[in-house]
C-alpha cells in the first residue's frame, strides 16, 4: 500500500484540453458505467480506476479536474484515498466528491474530514448530482486562474535583492517584478540586512563582492538572524570559482549563478528554490493540520472513554446505593423485631417474675434490656450516618446562631439540673443544608454538654472567626477534653476515646459531622487537652457567611 503519492513534475501540469477530465475511483462496474455515461453526456472526458491503488498511478500520470470516488474501497478506503491526495502539494488543490451508500451515514464526517469537497449519496437523483459536480469544476476553474507567479502558490513570493551596483540592481529588481514577484532591493549587505531583520523574505539574492559586506558574510548573518533556515539565498557572482562556491555553501548559500544581464537563468533558479520552499511550507502546514486532527480526534476519543466510564460508575453507585437502601430497610425493620422481642420479655419477667428470681437474675435481666437498647441507639446511628451520605444537598442561606439556640434550650431542658454557661454571637449564617448542618450541631453541642457533665462551671461556646484568611466555625467546652495523641481516632466510626460507662455514646455522632461537612465542600478538625476541653473546627465553602464578620 503507498504511503503517499510520487507525482513527476509533468503531474502538476494542467492539461492542453479545454474538456475537462473526471477522475473515477469505484470498485463497482456497473456504477462506474452508470455514472460514466451520466458525465459523458454532458461532454465530459471519464478515467475509471478500480481501485485507489490505481487512482494513485493514474494521477502520477495526469492532473484531472475533478475526482469522484466511493467511501468504500478493497484497498485503500476513500476517506484515506482523500488524505493522499490533500498531503501532495501537486495534487492538493483538485477537488474532490465523495460517493456512498445510504446507509453509511457514519462515513460522512471521515469523508469530509478527510479532505473531500463534496458529498453525495449514490441513491441522489442525476441531475443533483450533475449539479455538484459542475459546482466542483467551476471551483477548480477558479483555483488555476488563482494561481500566482511564484509557480502555482496562493500568494506572491517576497523577494530581497541585494547588490552595490545601482544599474544592475534596478535591472535585477525590474525583471523579478516581470515575474510578478514583490521585490524589495537594498544597496548594501548591511541595509539588506536591516531589512531583513524587520521583515520576512522567502528568497534574497545578494552579489557576491560588495566593498562594505560581501555576500558571504551577509549570508553567514542570514542564517544567524533567521534560525528556522527556511529564507532561501542565491549568490550572483562574476568569478564562479570553485572556492568562492565552497565559501559560500559553507556560509548557508542554497545556490550560485553567474551574473549577467540575461537573468533567464536566475529567475529558473529562483523558481526552483521557490518550488521546494512553498512545498516544505505546505507539507509542514499540512502535517501541523493533520496532527491537529489526530490530537483533537485523540482529545474526542478520550472525552468519549470517560463519558462512558462515567457512565457506568454512576450506574454501579446507584446500584449500590439501592443495594445500601434495601440494607438499611433491613436493619430498620427486620434487626428491631427481635431486639423488641427481647427487651419486651425481658421486661415482662423482670415484673411478673421478680418475685422468684433472686438478684443475680434480676441483674442479669436489666443486662439483657440494657444491651438491647444500646443496640437499639447503634442501629439508629448507623441509619443516620447512611442517610447523610444519600440525602441531597440543598444550600440555602442558613442561620447557625439560631440553631445553636433551639439545641441549647433542647439539652437544657432535657437536663434541667445542670447549669451550663453558652456562649452564642447572633448573625452568623452559611450557605448550607439546614437539616444537614443542624445535626452537625447537634452532635457537636451534644458532645459538649456530655463532656462537661463532671465539669465545675461548664462552658460551652460557638463562634467563628478567620484563620488564614479563611472563616472557620467552632464549638469549645472546658469538659473532659482527649489525648491528641488519639485525635485521628475520633472521626472514624465507633471508635470511643472515654470509656462507655464515664461517657455513654455509640460512637458514630463524629463520623456523622465529617460526612456532612465534606458533602458541603469543606474539612473538620479537633484539638483537645484532658481535663481541660476540647474544640471542634469545620469550614464552609465561602459565599454568605462572609457577609457575618
Amino acid at each position: 500500500m503507498p504511503t503517499g503519492l510520487n507525482v513527476s513534475p509533468a503531474a502538476g501540469e494542467p492539461l492542453v484540453t479545454d474538456v475537462p477530465r473526471i477522475l473515477i475511483v469505484e470498485d463497482s462496474n456497473t456504477q462506474a458505467l452508470q455514472l460514466r455515461f451520466l458525465l459523458e453526456e454532458e461532454g465530459w472526458e471519464v478515467v475509471h480506476a478500480l481501485t485507489a491503488e490505481s487512482a494513485l498511478e493514474e494521477l502520477n500520470r495526469c492532473s484531472p479536474a475533478l475526482i469522484i470516488v466511493d467511501y468504500h474501497l478493497p484497498d485503500i478506503r476513500g476517506d484515506e484515498l482523500c488524505r493522499h491526495v490533500r498531503i501532495n502539494t501537486v495534487t492538493r488543490g483538485i477537488p474532490i466528491l465523495m460517493l456512498t451508500a445510504d446507509e453509511a451515514f457514519g462515513s460522512e464526517p471521515a469523508g469530509l474530514d478527510s479532505g473531500a469537497d463534496d458529498y453525495v449519496s449514490k441513491a441522489v437523483p442525476s441531475d443533483v448530482l450533475i449539479l455538484r459536480v459542475r459546482s466542483l469544476l467551476r471551483t477548480a476553474s477558479l483555483r488555476t486562474q488563482g494561481l500566482s507567479a511564484a509557480e502555482g502558490n496562493f500568494r506572491r513570493a517576497r523577494l530581497l535583492a541585494i547588490d552595490d551596483s545601482p544599474t544592475y540592481l534596478q535591472g535585477l529588481v525590474d525583471a523579478l517584478v516581470r515575474e510578478g514577484y514583490e521585490v524589495t532591493s537594498a544597496a548594501s549587505g548591511r541595509e539588506g540586512l536591516s531589512l531583513i531583520a524587520k521583515q520576512p523574505f522567502d528568497c534574497v539574492v545578494v552579489d557576491l563582492v560588495m566593498p562594505d559586506l560581501d555576500g558571504i558574510e551577509v549570508c553567514r548573518q542570514i542564517q544567524e538572524i533567521t534560525e528556522d533556515r527556511s529564507m532561501a539565498v542565491i549568490m550572483l557572482t562574476a568569478r564562479e570559482t570553485k572556492e568562492d562556491m565552497a565559501r559560500g555553501l559553507e556560509a548557508g548559500a542554497d545556490d550560485f549563478v553567474g551574473k549577467s544581464s540575461d537573468t533567464t537563468v536566475l529567475k529558473a533558479r529562483i523558481r526552483a528554490l521557490l518550488r521546494r520552499k512553498f512545498f516544505q511550507e505546505e507539507n509542514r502546514r499540512i502535517r501541523e493540520e493533520l496532527l491537529q486532527k489526530e490530537m483533537e480526534a485523540t482529545e474526542a476519543r478520550a472525552a468519549r472513554i470517560i463519558a462512558e466510564t462515567r457512565a457506568v460508575l454512576v450506574e454501579e453507585l446507584e446500584r449500590k446505593n439501592r443495594e445500601l437502601e434495601t440494607f438499611s430497610y433491613s436493619v430498620s425493620h427486620d434487626l428491631r423485631a427481635p431486639l423488641r422481642s427481647i427487651d419486651g420479655f425481658s421486661s415482662a419477667l423482670v415484673e411478673d417474675y421478680s418475685n422468684v428470681l433472686d438478684a443475680k437474675g434480676l441483674d442479669y435481666l436489666h443486662r439483657v434490656r440494657a444491651a438491647t437498647q444500646r443496640m437499639g441507639e447503634l442501629i439508629d446511628d448507623i441509619l443516620q450516618l447512611s442517610r447523610v451520605g444519600r440525602a441531597d444537598l440543598r444550600r440555602l442561606p442558613v442561620d447557625l446562631s439560631a440553631i445553636v439556640r433551639t439545641v441549647a434550650n433542647t439539652l437544657q431542658q432535657a437536663d434541667p439540673h445542670r447549669h451550663v454557661q453558652f456562649l452564642i454571637p447572633d448573625g452568623v449564617v452559611v450557605d448550607a443544608d439546614r437539616r444537614l448542618l443542624q445535626a452537625v450541631l447537634e452532635n457537636l453541642l451534644g458532645n459538649a454538654w456530655k463532656f462537661t457533665a463532671n465539669t465545675t462551671d461548664p462552658r460551652i461556646e460557638f463562634g467563628v472567626a478567620k484563620q488564614d484568611g479563611i472563616l472557620t466555625y467552632f464549638v469549645q467546652d472546658n469538659g473532659a477534653g482527649f489525648n491528641m495523641a488519639y485525635v485521628k481516632k475520633l472521626f472514624a466510626p465507633f471508635q470511643r476515646l472515654h470509656s462507655e460507662t464515664a461517657f455513654p455514646g455509640t460512637g458514630i455522632g463524629l463520623a456523622t459531622v465529617q460526612r456532612i461537612i465534606d458533602r458541603h465542600g469543606g474539612r473538620v478538625w479537633a484539638h483537645g487537652t484532658v481535663d481541660v476541653g476540647a474544640t471542634f473546627f469545620w469550614t464552609l465553602p465561602e459565599s454568605v457567611q462572609e457577609r457575618t464578620i
